[in-house]
């Protein structure tokens, strides 16, 4: 059994799919691992790091392995590389990229798309989404303690206290529970806010007090991810917050439902009435953004607030990043591996939930209905 690791292509990425901590361990087991050279240059890791762990170091043999670990989807070139049969392992985006699905499936690749993983306990390990978002939230923080014109700690000074600067995050799920533990230990007064009811409980662990909306609108959804409200639940909302961040001096939105545009929770009147020289990170710009005046990829001011929405930004920190990614690859492999060879037992939630083609057809149900096909 073997796996190629190629350099990713797209531009801006920084990861890669497999380090060479990990590329020992399968190693042990007797799994081959070709490396494309560089492969791991943008995450500071140098062709001898592999071949110290056992790989080889190849441009030719890595697209003609059984397995492909990619970080993100092949580009048009890459599809043709792949081997009919073989197996992709990536972030393959199966509810809003149905041209890389249809492509992938007309190519007769297995391929497996690590945020199609299924929320449950057993594959905790495997969940790629959670330990980049860990990545993301972590930034988050950074970006709005620097874009934020004043002190995150209550400084006590011979010219007198400066107090905290007040951060409100806007989501709760990884990202934003990440956000929150960041800014908590840069000193600022936290403040968080999710639709889901149930998890209040986990902001306050972390030391932040919980916004309560008193919308009585409880919006858990399947595997825990937050539901997209109706269109008088969202207005509801959306006052109820606009009032509530006048007084905060930084805003890190994190909301996202899968499949669908980000909720607009900040809208430009809402922008209007923060105080001049407060800060919004947007992470939720590569779905179109939580604030309504976020230019995805940029940072603009507007009314005076400085608005962030960063893109890829698990990929400004590529060590770690692919560190934590090629553990979850790993755990993945162990579910498709059986004393070394590769044994797909569809019969098993994970490997069925996290395939989204095989045998020429798309068979992931969100895919399926992305691509249009009945």
């Amino acid at each position: 059994m073997n796996v190629g690791v190629p350099k990713e292509s797209r531009p801006g990425e920084r990861r890669v799919a497999l380090v060479p901590e990990v590329v020992r361990r399968v190693a042990a087991k007797g799994i081959a691992v070709a490396a494309e050279p560089g492969a791991g240059r943008e995450a500071h890791l140098s062709d001898a790091d592999y071949e110290d762990a056992g790989a080889t170091v190849t441009a030719d043999a890595v697209w003609d392995t059984e397995i492909v670990a990619k970080v993100r989807a092949p580009s048009e070139d890459e599809m043709e590389r792949l081997r009919p049969g073989g197996v992709l392992i990536g972030f393959l985006a199966p509810l809003t990229a149905p041209d890389t699905i249809r492509a992938l499936a007309s190519a007769g690749v297995t391929a497996f798309a690590m945020e199609a993983v299924p929320r449950v306990t057993r594959a905790q390990s495997i969940d790629a989404l959670s330990s980049q978002a860990t990545v993301a939230g972590y930034r988050a923080a950074l970006i709005a303690a620097e874009e934020l014109g004043r002190f995150f700690p209550m400084l006590t000074t011979a010219a007198g206290t400066v107090p905290p600067a007040k951060v409100l995050i806007l989501g709760a799920g990884v990202a934003g529970l990440q956000a929150i533990a960041t800014t908590r230990r840069l000193g600022a007064a936290v403040t968080g806010f999710d639709v889901r009811a149930a998890v209040r409980e986990q902001v306050e662990s972390l030391g932040a007090t919980f916004l309560d909306l008193e919308l009585e609108t409880d919006a858990e959804g399947e595997g825990g991810y937050a539901r997209e409200l109706d269109e008088e639940a969202r207005r509801r909302q959306q006052a109820a917050l606009a009032e509530a961040m006048t007084g905060f001096d930084a805003v890190i939105t994190t909301a996202l439902v899968p499949g669908k545009p980000a909720p607009v929770l900040v809208t430009a009147e809402t922008v209007g009435n923060m105080k001049s020289g407060s800060v919004i990170v947007d992470l939720a710009g590569e779905a179109g953004g939580n604030c309504e005046l976020s230019e995805p990829g940029q940072t603009v001011v507007r009314e005076g607030v400085t608005i962030a929405a960063p893109l890829d930004l698990p990929s400004t920190m590529p060590e770690h990043a692919s560190q934590l990614y090629a553990r979850n690859v790993a755990a993945l492999l162990d579910l498709l591996l059986k004393d070394g060879d590769l044994k797909l037992d569809f019969e098993d939630e994970v490997i069925a939930g996290a395939c989204v083609t095989r045998e020429g057809e798309i068979v992931h149900a969100g895919a399926r209905q992305a691509a249009g096909v009945a």
